[in-house]
């Protein structure tokens, strides 16, 4: 009858890394079902998964198989046939622990048909003629063709080289040639397989290694972060163990102005005494106190002491101003000496330059006088000539 779905659930797929061994490669983008399928004719259980067309999970279970549940939701098994190991993420702890049962439940039948199966084989294995001949009577049941790699562990091999034919075969021989046909088919099978496995996992392979390349990028980043947070938090410990200095520092000036406030609370308390004394030797006066209060007289003194100031910072100012203004008056007196030596350079030249026109007015105009009286004379020349 083939094999038929018997168990079907939906989870995340994972193989682990076959170059690490450590960490998990996501073999499916989304939840995918996964399904336990029977093959009556082989009486194995098998777990599959497929991705639309491509099958991400194809795992025989034995009885040598343990599921384990690492997490409230993840659970994984190994596989040596397929040389990986295989994990699921669900959705809730109830659907693993449902997927886990059912692992249990085959596993064991899986067990129960691996011992029936070498009971089999034990029974036609007897050194017996008639057993011999039994066993080419009766053909190869699937369970002991088609097991699992357990169970092809226990069974006999083949011998490599078939018997010698013989002229006329009997009928008890075709059912012998027709599993090894069968045998033929499913190694090729087990062959496709195997090739489709393999390209399945150098593709896995070539994205891990994409995926390793990005994970070195964002570690570097994650590590300049991390120096330069680290160098943030030791800027931070010195601004703290500076905390204690500054407070200190506070707490003593703090004890100074409170020194300085008593002390001036009792000059305040001091009254001023003057001894007036007149002329106390010649009307023999005893010395005179007068007390005057000395807050009104240190608030006064104040005053006078800070107008002084005042004058004493505007006196300056203008002592600065001053001697800016007579820098600057020394300054424009020089260029006002320059400009003056310019203009009078500069009458002379004009004065040189209108006598020198004036030179030039008088030579031209007695040139022009003498032109004038050569032209007189050709005219007289021309009339002359013409009478």
């Amino acid at each position: 009858m083939g094999e038929q779905p018997i168990f079907s659930t939906r989870a995340h797929v994972f193989q682990i890394d076959p170059t690490t061994k450590k960490n998990w490669v996501p073999t499916s983008k989304h939840a995918v079902t996964v399904s336990y399928f029977y093959d009556s004719t082989r009486n194995v259980y098998r777990i599959i998964s497929l991705d639309g067309s491509k099958a991400i999970i194809n795992s025989t279970i034995t009885p040598n198989m343990t599921f384990t549940k690492t997490s409230q939701k993840f659970g994984q098994w190994a596989d040596s046939r397929a040389n990986t190991v295989y994990g699921l993420g669900f959705s809730s702890e109830n659907h693993l622990l449902k997927f886990a049962e059912k692992f249990a439940e085959f596993k064991e039948a899986a067990r129960l048909a691996k011992e029936k199966s070498q009971e089999k084989m034990e029974l036609t294995s007897t050194p017996s003629q008639e057993s011999a001949t039994g066993d080419l009577q009766s053909p190869l049941t699937p369970e002991s063709i088609n097991g699992t790699d357990d169970e092809r562990g226990t069974t006999p091999e083949m011998p490599q080289h078939p018997p010698e034919p013989r002229p006329e075969p009997s009928q008890n021989q075709l059912p012998f040639s027709h599993s090894s046909s069968s045998i033929n088919k499913h190694w090729e099978a087990e062959l496709a397989a195997l090739k489709g496995n393999n390209a399945k996992l150098t593709a896995a392979l070539l994205e891990s290694t994409a995926n390793v390349k990005q994970w070195k990028q964002q570690l570097a980043a994650y590590q300049e972060e991390a120096e330069r947070l680290h160098k943030r938090v030791t800027e931070l410990e010195c601004v703290s163990g500076q905390t204690p200095v500054i407070k200190s520092q506070k707490t003593e000036l703090n004890q100074t102005i409170e020194e300085l406030e008593s002390a001036l609370k009792a000059k305040e308390e001091v009254c001023v005494c003057v001894c007036v004394w007149g002329v106390g030797r010649k009307y023999n006066v005893s010395p005179v106190f007068v007390y005057f209060p000395s807050l009104q007289e240190l608030e006064r003194l104040k005053e006078e002491v800070e107008s002084a100031n005042e004058f004493q910072t505007q006196k300056e100012s203008l002592t600065h101003k001053l001697q800016e203004t007579e820098e600057r008056n020394q300054t424009l007196e020089a260029q006002l000496g320059e400009l003056e030596l310019h203009l009078e350079g500069s009458q002379l030249e004009s004065e040189a330059f209108r006598k020198s026109l004036r030179s030039l007015l008088e030579l031209l105009d007695g040139k022009i006088f003498e032109l004038t009286e050569l032209r007189d004379s050709l005219a007289r020349l021309i009339e002359d000539s013409s009478s």
